[in-house]
């Protein structure tokens, strides 16, 4: 699963915590994956029962044994023009949790996008920029395989206008990395409840910019946190599908 040349840094410019550390072997564990992707079930009952199931004990062991690290598990999603996506792993004792960044190296900083924890913000990714983000079938990162890729980011998503083939698109991607008991029903409670943020609404801007309508997004403008437009409009040119 992994790449020959893995794009995952050191350190994340304007990112601070760490060390990061590169952990594609966690894509490999199943329990990794059960923890990954609870944000995403939060708040439905039926997405945690079909998500954790009788794996709920050693899925907490395994993520409690994970936030002992002094390290940070970061990863990596390349994207075009020289563009990345980084899940880091925030192993925090009090305050675990999960970022999503992006950045081009010619940023002075990354930009947070996302926050997967108990005082959740986001989302921070369309479908069709997650799927994009995906299949882009470009080099390096922590993973060339499209359904691994596409779990690292479902944290980060929130979009009320799902094409029909998304639940198969996931199932896949759960059937083949995750082997829960029923993978089908899991997709759909998934897609339906999207975490803690819920969905939202995309919207394209007369001068190109993609905003959304979430009440914890970075990417809506109404909010007081949101980013400035200028840096609103590199996040969108840098997730263009």
């Amino acid at each position: 699963m992994t790449t020959s040349a893995d794009l995952t840094p050191a350190r994340i410019p304007g990112y601070d915590g760490g060390p990061l550390t590169r952990r594609p072997d966690l894509l490999e564990e199943r329990l990794f994956w059960l923890g990954h992707l609870f944000p995403c079930a939060l708040g439905s009952e039926d997405g945690e029962e079909l998500l954790l199931g009788a794996d709920y004990d050693a899925a907490g062991d395994f993520h409690r044994r994970l936030h002992e690290r002094a390290d940070w598990p970061a990863f990596t999603v390349p994207l075009t023009a020289g563009h990345r996506l980084h899940v880091v792993v925030r192993t925090f004792e009090d305050d675990p949790g999960t970022d999503f960044l992006v950045h081009h190296p010619d940023w002075d900083q990354a930009e947070l996008l996302a926050v997967a924890d108990g005082h959740f913000m986001g989302p921070a990714l369309s479908w069709p920029e997650l799927v994009a983000a995906a299949d882009s079938g470009l080099p390096g990162g922590s993973t060339a395989d499209p359904g691994a890729r596409l779990l690292l980011l479902l944290p980060a998503l929130g979009d009320d206008n799902l094409p029909d083939d998304a639940a198969e698109r996931l199932t896949s991607a759960l059937r083949a990395l995750v082997g829960v008991e029923d993978p089908v029903a899991l997709a759909t409670v998934l897609l339906e409840s999207q975490g803690a943020a819920g969905t939202a609404t995309w919207t394209t801007m007369d001068d190109g910019i993609r905003v959304n309508d979430g009440a914890y997004s970075f990417r809506n403008p109404a909010n007081g946190f949101a980013l400035p437009p200028f840096r609103l409009a590199r996040v969108s040119a840098a997730l263009t599908p």
